[in-house]
């Protein structure tokens, strides 16, 4: 099914991002008060708000019922749920605060020169590069949300299974980092060339 511009706002992928975004301050206020429950309940609403941001495009794509609000939204919703999260637990140690800077920026620099682009009539596509980046993300942020120790009882030996959390979620996020600058280059590179040509 081919997509195409759809006027209708309140559409069921549009209502879907706005439920991300939504989905922040339930978020926000799990971060408040650091514990190990307050941090799975926080890492599970920021699974499914990241879950609706697959769906949503899916949806939209699927019904044919692409918006320019859903355009605009869906990215912007993506980039508030990954910044709420890593501000909010910037002040517990579980994140390097230059790592946090060097995300936070890239995004901020892009979107910047995606409104540029587009008020000049240019769309510049999303690269595998970041989207590679967006999951390396999503699934570091969960590890620092969970942040803590783990254990899982496995087989009829009753092997103990142990797991930190937050070793595995800032073994991705080092991965999320490198490939947030290395897309983030790579988008700047693709800018000037368009926009020279």
């Amino acid at each position: 099914m081919t997509t195409r511009e759809h006027p209708a706002i309140l559409n069921i992928p549009n209502i879907l991002t706005m439920m991300r975004i939504a989905a922040i301050p339930l978020m926000a206020l799990l971060l408040m008060s650091p514990s190990k429950a307050n941090g799975f309940w926080a890492a599970a609403v920021f699974a499914l708000a990241s879950i609706t941001d697959w769906l949503d495009g899916y949806l939209a794509r699927r019904m044919g019922i692409v918006t320019v609000f859903g355009k605009f939204l869906d990215p912007i919703a993506d980039k508030l749920i990954v910044m709420a999260a890593l501000i909010m637990i910037l002040p517990f140690g579980w994140v390097p605060a230059w790592m946090v800077l060097v995300i936070l920026g890239r995004e901020i620099i892009i979107t910047g020169l995606r409104g540029i682009a587009s008020s000049e009539g240019i769309v510049i596509q999303a690269s595998d590069l970041g989207k590679f980046k967006t999951i390396f993300q999503i699934v570091a942020i969960l590890g620092l949300l969970l942040h803590y120790d783990y254990n899982w009882l496995f087989g009829i030996e009753h092997v103990w299974f142990h797991v930190n959390m937050h070793n595995v979620g800032m073994f991705y996020l080092w991965i999320a980092t490198i490939l947030t600058v290395w897309s983030g280059m790579d988008y700047l590179v693709r800018f000037i060339r368009v926009i020279a040509r």
